[in-house]
């Protein structure tokens, strides 16, 4: 339980004690303490709620309290200030209301100063004034970086699902493939089988040969309608022979003729016509399936290089030479799922030669991210997003542009503020534009937008390496 000060003098000792004011002259504590107040609080206590003004500074005498922040319609810890920091307003600080819900998690003393003495306490304290605003920049900081944590765990999060979606299709593809596989070739065995107990001529081999090379050929792309007549001819014909019609389709995607099969069934016993039809249907099924399994997992491992190359994996933390262009393409691989899930046409357009950008490319990928998936929202159903990039003298321009409805004019000026969000609760924290004009920023870039019914365009200038490189130090 938090024990509060009986004299002033008792509270200025438990405020010099504390390494923020250690150096801080007494008499400038004795001012600040003439004027502010201790508080005891219990724990449990809203000390200060979302949204609400941020009218007092309160410094932690003892105990604990913690910052929650509503992501999604559930409260989750940003940040907590123990004993020595401070919560609340700061001088010079733009803040004029909470972002979160300030709640006394232990039975804890503060101090507090209301904001109307501000004023006196820069003409008055410049010591005291230094340490708080040294506080603040810090607070700043380490409240930004569990934002950025925060936005891009959740980025990675949505793009996770739509990741095992995207592998769920050719991996269950694969699968499927590569049991069918198996009774084909138990299929094509059996007939081999019979064939060779058949001990046919060297001149029926050859025209069992000749069926099986051109059925192996590569065939021609044909639609759906050539290709149900010549599945409907080609069960006629082997109903007419007196065999089982379920080899059609796979003689309908070959290059055989009805000419060709007369001249096998010519060439052979017709005892031996069933099994020759059967070797020659289960290797061209076969090789399909094969290439069913190729595709499939050619699929998975772009897939693969797409999550390596979007996350910069195995070195996320280091600063280096960056290819937008495929930076761009491995982000829209990342979204193709969302894209295709909303029916919106998204289309890259790389310029040739595109100069190099220095800096982090995981945290660049995901100025990509947010904005290409902005884009697709707003887009909506039938939609275009187009993200095009090119070179302007030393810098690389992004375009990214959606025939949305547009932003309207009134939340213009508050595209890129903290928190805010158009978007119904839990579909989005208000952070990712955000966050994306500080990562812009960080790497000596600029971001922008225009926006009108059915063309709205983010533009992101990022300076060519050796333009003008980021510091390697966060």
């Amino acid at each position: 339980m938090s024990v509060r000060a009986k004299t002033p003098g008792e509270v200025v000792d438990r405020l010099a004690a504390l390494p923020l004011f250690a150096d801080v002259p007494r008499v400038e504590l004795e001012w600040l303490v003439a004027r502010g107040e201790v508080r005891a609080c219990a724990a449990g206590t809203i000390r200060v709620d979302d949204g609400a003004a941020t009218d007092e500074r309160h410094v932690m005498l003892a105990g604990r309290a913690g910052l929650y922040v509503n992501k999604g319609g559930s409260w989750r810890k940003a940040s907590e200030a123990g004993v020595g920091q401070v919560i609340g307003a700061i001088p010079y600080s733009r803040m004029r209301s909470a972002p979160g819900r300030v709640v006394i998690e232990d039975d804890a003393s503060i101090f507090a100063l209301h904001r109307t003495h501000f004023t006196d306490l820069l003409r008055d304290c410049p010591e005291l004034t230094a340490a708080l605003v040294h506080e603040m920049i810090d607070r700043s900081r380490t409240f930004q970086m569990v934002q950025l944590h925060d936005e891009r765990l959740q980025a990675l999060g949505r793009l996770a699902s739509a990741l095992a979606h995207e592998l769920n299709n050719p991996a269950s593809a694969a699968s499927r493939s590569a049991l069918s596989l198996a009774g084909l070739l138990d299929e094509a065995e059996d007939a081999a089988l019979v064939l060779t107990r058949a001990r046919l001529s060297d001149a029926q081999l050859d025209a069992l040969n000749a069926a099986r090379t051109i059925c192996a050929a590569p065939a021609s792309s044909r639609g759906a309608i050539e290709l149900a007549d010549r599945e409907d001819e080609l069960a006629d014909w082997l109903e007419r022979h007196g065999l089982d019609f379920r080899g059609a389709d796979a003689l309908a995607a070959s290059e055989v003729r009805l000419v060709d099969l007369d001249r096998l069934a010519a060439a052979v016993p017709p005892s031996t016509l069933g099994a020759a039809i059967r070797w020659v249907t289960s290797g061209r099924a076969a090789r399909a399936v094969a290439d069913q399994v190729a595709s499939a997992t050619q699929r998975i491992h772009g897939l693969v290089d797409a999550v390596k190359g979007f996350t910069f994996m195995d070195h996320e933390s280091v600063p280096g030479e960056v290819d937008v262009a495929q930076g761009l393409a491995d982000t829209l691989a990342m979204l193709a799922n969302k894209s295709r899930t909303h029916s919106v046409d998204v289309r890259l357009e790389a310029a040739a030669d595109l100069p190099r950008v220095y800096g982090f490319g995981s945290e660049i990928n995901q100025v990509w991210e947010k904005l290409v998936d902005n884009a697709i929202d707003a887009a909506g159903p039938n939609g275009h997003v187009t993200v095009a990039v090119a070179s302007n003298g030393d810098t690389v321009v992004v375009r990214i542009t959606d025939d949305g409805p547009g932003i309207p004019d009134e939340h213009r000026a508050r595209v890129f503020e903290p928190f805010f969000t158009t978007k119904p609760l839990g579909q989005a924290t208000g952070l990712g534009l955000h966050l994306t004009r500080r990562v812009v920023q960080f790497h000596k870039g600029d971001v922008d937008f225009t926006s009108e019914p059915g063309r709205t365009v983010f533009r992101v200038r990022l300076p060519a390496s050796g333009a003008g490189a980021p510091r390697a130090d966060r």
